[in-house]
């Protein structure tokens, strides 16, 4: 569901994993229609990593208990 947000609302995304400030820059060069690429996959981007972090971290904590 974030990935299809990604595409059609950038700066949505960057609000739901916890990043504000990168969801307003995203949305500054999202105004602009040439801005709204480079901001979709930004947002692409910026998701992946937090998954990646999200693994990372489940898998951390597994080990530790």
């Amino acid at each position: 569901m974030r990935l299809i947000i990604a595409l059609l609302l950038p700066w949505l995304v960057f609000f739901t994993i916890g990043r504000p400030l990168a969801g307003i820059i995203c949305l500054l060069l999202q105004i602009t229609l040439l801005g709204w690429i480079p901001a979709a996959i930004w947002a692409v981007y910026a998701l992946s990593q937090y998954k990646t972090d999200q693994k990372i971290k489940e898998a951390l904590g597994s080990r530790q208990i």
